[in-house]
């Protein structure tokens, strides 16, 4: 072989090796990847996402978390950035997420029922935005959830009586938005363990329901509403309720 087409040959090979391959080197799964960045563009793609670049691992990108194992993306923590826009539906394209966070964005509009795609999901942080409508029912079938927080939002309209479906919730925060009517009975009627009550804030009206006394919350917070009654069935020698505020209602 000529010494020129060896050359050429060796020269080529060089090159070859010295283009990137991230299909080797790269662990985050490409339709997680493809979710990710439509979610970018829905968030009329931020600075504080800049990271987010299609040429990079997107397991290594900002506010992202990926499995050691699987590499799909397993948590979504936004907050405190400047924001704008709507919860995306993309979200719904992350299967594997565990938690999402989108807290003290400037986010508007509602919660979209493709979130239930999510059937591994356990924290759902949608605080400190401008969210409104009402509290979706459907949020009771993410049966996985732990903790689910939609204060110092702008929902209205009743709370769902299908919130209490949920089995291993541990904390439900509806405070500080503009919920109206009664607290409903099958709040105390949860499957599992007595979730951390946080309700404060609201215009709710009407009596406690005494089926609350059948569970032992630890925490209860029903400030700041329009609620009358009695709440002395709420305690007790056999209770193990550590925080209770009732305070700015018209209770007996």
């Amino acid at each position: 072989m000529p010494a020129s087409n060896l050359f050429i040959i060796l020269l080529s090979l060089l090159s070859f090796l010295s283009l990137p391959l991230p299909s080797l080197s790269e662990k985050c799964h490409p339709d997680d990847k493809k979710a990710l960045l439509k979610i970018k563009k829905a968030l009329n793609n931020p600075y504080d996402l800049i990271s987010w670049d299609p040429k990079t691992d997107c397991c290594e990108w900002y506010v992202v978390d990926c499995d050691r194992i699987t590499h799909h993306i397993v948590q979504l923590h936004l907050f405190a950035s400047n924001v704008s826009g709507q919860i995306p539906a993309a979200v719904s394209e992350l299967p594997y997420l565990e938690l999402l966070m989108f807290h003290k964005l400037n986010l508007t509009g509602s919660v979209p029922p493709s979130i239930t795609k999510l059937t591994h999901l356990k924290f759902l942080d949608v605080s400190w935005n401008h969210l409104s409508g009402p509290v979706p029912q459907f949020l009771s079938q993410l049966k996985n959830l732990t903790l689910l927080d939609l204060s110092f939002n702008n929902f209205t309209g009743s709370i769902p009586s299908s919130l209490s479906k949920f089995q291993n919730l541990g904390a439900l925060h509806l405070d500080r938005n503009s919920l109206t009517g009664n607290i409903p009975e099958s709040l105390g009627r949860f499957t599992g363990q007595a979730p951390d009550l946080y309700l404060s804030h609201n215009q709710l009206t009407g009596e406690i329901p005494r089926t609350l006394g059948d569970l032992n919350f630890t925490v209860l917070d029903f400030s700041r509403n329009k609620l009358q009654g009695d709440v002395s069935f709420l305690f007790g020698t056999n209770k193990t309720i550590q925080i209770a505020d009732f305070s700015r209602n018209m209770l007996e």
